[in-house]
């Protein structure tokens, strides 16, 4: 057996020559998001920008570049620009770029949707002695317990996700990685608006076993990290976002999907019933509409991704402000 920390296994199955990411269908092959669910997605990203005054738009985990081409069908003059570990596809609209990793210096909206969670990290298990790195066979799933974290990671722990007290089998997920990939973002931006949507978790309520998993083809599998499925953990977007303000962020919000996107205009309401007699058509298509932004909503389901808003150099924008007030 090849024993490998987590997230040097999570690394090479997702990013790898041959990995997960790397496969020519792409995640959207594998699983829906909010991008791939409706274009009502792209039009409350776009309707974001517009409140921020910002007329780029920064699409990190860009994956096969979905978001990217409804934002140009919505307005073809926004500057875009995609950052992926993937190739560039071939079939993106010429103007938009691409690259490895967010520019720097350009005032933009920074939008990463279900990228966090997808930067690999270590997991630990409580044990007798206290917390210790789990190590995993790639090619089975295979785990042992292996030695301590290292001191960055044992003060992020302490910091963000503490095993004091816990029986003998916990489990807790470093996040620093994702602090400091978000961290990074956001210091790119010399002024905007950084967002990041992903299923999250904050210290009040960790999951006490941790949230590893396997996806393949829409369905929950073993977590292998063999490269044939989507090895994912939820994130603690709190340390993230103390990390964006350590990196420059003026304002910063927390908040539902459902709250974000109603607030930008999508409520998911019926049509007028009128609306049906006077013109068929278009009743069907406010009809189709409606349950797009329905399941965009859905508590139950996108709905319940959390939104991480910061701000450089500038305020929340208008319609995200009474939602940082309601939290207050």
């Amino acid at each position: 057996m090849a024993w490998r920390t987590w997230r040097a296994a999570t690394a090479e199955a997702l990013y790898g020559p041959a990995g997960f990411y790397r496969r020519p269908e792409g995640p959207a092959g594998h699983f829906r998001t909010s991008v791939h669910a409706s274009p009502l997605f792209a039009s409350a990203v776009l309707a974001l920008a517009r409140a921020a005054e910002l007329d780029a738009v920064v699409d990190v985990g860009a994956g096969r570049g979905e978001l990217l081409r409804a934002l140009h069908r919505l307005d073809p003059g926004l500057r875009l620009h995609g950052v992926d570990l993937a190739d560039r596809p071939a079939d993106l609209p010429a103007g938009v770029a691409w690259s490895a990793a967010p520019p720097a210096g350009e005032p933009a909206l920074l939008f990463a949707n279900e990228w966090l969670d997808a930067v690999p990290v270590d997991v630990v298990e409580q044990a007798g002695d206290g917390p210790r790195i789990v190590e995993v066979d790639p090619a089975t799933g295979d785990e042992r317990l292996g030695g301590p974290p290292g001191a960055e990671d044992a003060a992020w722990l302490a910091r963000w996700w503490p095993l004091d007290g816990a029986e003998p089998g916990e489990r807790a997920e470093i996040g620093r990685p994702r602090d400091e990939a978000w961290a990074a973002a956001v210091a790119a931006l010399p002024r905007g608006v950084a967002v990041a949507v992903d299923y999250a978790h904050d210290r009040a309520a960790r999951p006490p076993f941790g949230s590893l998993a396997g996806y393949r083809a829409g369905r929950a599998v073993a977590a292998v990290p063999d490269g044939s499925c989507d090895i994912s953990t939820h994130v603690a977007l709190d340390a993230c976002a103390a990390a964006g303000e350590r990196a420059g962020a003026s304002a910063t919000l927390l908040t539902s999907q459902r709250a974000a996107l109603r607030a930008l205009g999508l409520h998911g309401g019926h049509p007028p019933i009128e609306l049906a007699r006077s013109d068929p058509p278009a009743y069907l298509r406010a009809l189709q509409a409606t349950g797009q932004q329905a399941e965009l909503i859905d508590p139950r389901g996108l709905g319940r991704f959390t939104w991480l808003v910061q701000c450089v150099g500038a305020p929340l924008p208008p319609p995200l402000r009474p939602l940082a007030a309601a939290t207050r």
